[in-house]
């Protein structure tokens, strides 16, 4: 049995080849021993964590005509079309806001939730040539992938500052809270993106049914319309959707509509909380098989 030395930065790897009659076999290890998964290995790893994001960042708009301009169009687009048709021909309330600043604020954090979870449930079959090589925490690629949503989310978030701008509309002390919404929509995503990457690896069908899910999850979100539409005997049973405390705290935080910490916002924090715990460990048990499925 002979060993292999690590490539530079994956320290935690231990390569071993065994002799056989058809060649090589290459066994890829932790060190100690098995597959594991903890959070502060993820930190040691951060570095990793860091290139993992710039990559997926270059490769959605490596060959592209207008590169990162997609990510303001999307958004900016489906507001336009929600706009003519909820706004002004279903005259759909919009709690005293403009309707087109009142859905372009909910698509913000809706694209940054659908972009991060379709990257992360396609995360380990498309870093199969990565993760059949070399050991590092599996977890660091749907997270790789979840955060680089971020980078689009900024830049259309600049056209929401000029929408409200020409508006007119000013956020009050609440916009400070923001972050904190951001922050649960990434953990929406990676909560959901868990599972999915996982079963995308095992059942390739889960990428047809995205676009499916991604369009049936838009429609029971408050997008296009404001949740006080939603019968209040069926408010908590709705925040069973987590995107409802991150679409309602984002028009709180920017628009001052709603409250900061209404039943339907704590129902959507506790679910997020349970599928991210119930994510991590589905992850951890079935990661010791993903390089030999993917």
């Amino acid at each position: 049995m002979t060993s292999i030395e690590a490539p530079v930065g994956m320290r935690a790897e231990a390569q071993t080849v065994e002799p056989g009659a058809a060649g090589s076999l290459v066994v890829i290890e932790p060190s100690g021993g098995r597959s594991r998964l903890g959070l502060g290995e993820v930190w040691e790893y951060r570095e990793l964590l860091y290139f993992l994001v710039w990559r997926e960042v270059k490769v959605r708009y490596k060959q592209t005509v207008l590169g990162v301009a997609w990510a303001v169009l999307q958004p900016f687009l489906t507001m336009v079309v929600f706009s003519l048709f909820f706004g002004h021909l279903a005259r759909v309330p919009s709690d005293g806001v403009p309707y087109p600043v009142f859905t372009y604020v909910a698509l913000l954090p809706w694209q940054l939730f659908a972009g991060a979870l379709t990257g992360a449930t396609s995360s380990l079959v498309g870093s199969q040539g990565l993760i059949s090589k070399v050991y590092f925490p599996r977890l660091l690629v749907p997270l790789g992938s979840t955060l680089s949503s971020l980078v689009d989310f900024g830049v259309a978030f600049g056209v929401l500052a000029l929408l409200m701008l020409y508006y007119g509309l000013v956020p009050g002390p609440a916009v400070v809270a923001l972050p904190a919404f951001v922050l649960l929509a990434i953990a929406t995503a990676l909560s959901v993106g868990l599972w999915l990457s996982v079963l995308n690896v095992r059942f390739r069908d889960v990428r047809y049914i995205m676009p499916f899910l991604a369009q049936l999850w838009l429609f029971v979100t408050p997008v296009a319309y404001p949740s006080s539409l939603v019968p209040p005997s069926w408010r908590v049973i709705y925040a069973l959707n987590p995107m409802v405390g991150v679409v309602d705290g984002f028009r709180w935080a920017l628009l001052g509509r709603g409250g900061a910490l209404e039943v339907s916002t704590l129902v959507s924090v506790g679910v997020v909380a349970v599928l991210f715990a119930a994510g991590l460990r589905y992850f951890q048990r079935a990661q010791a098989t993903i390089v030999d499925l993917v």
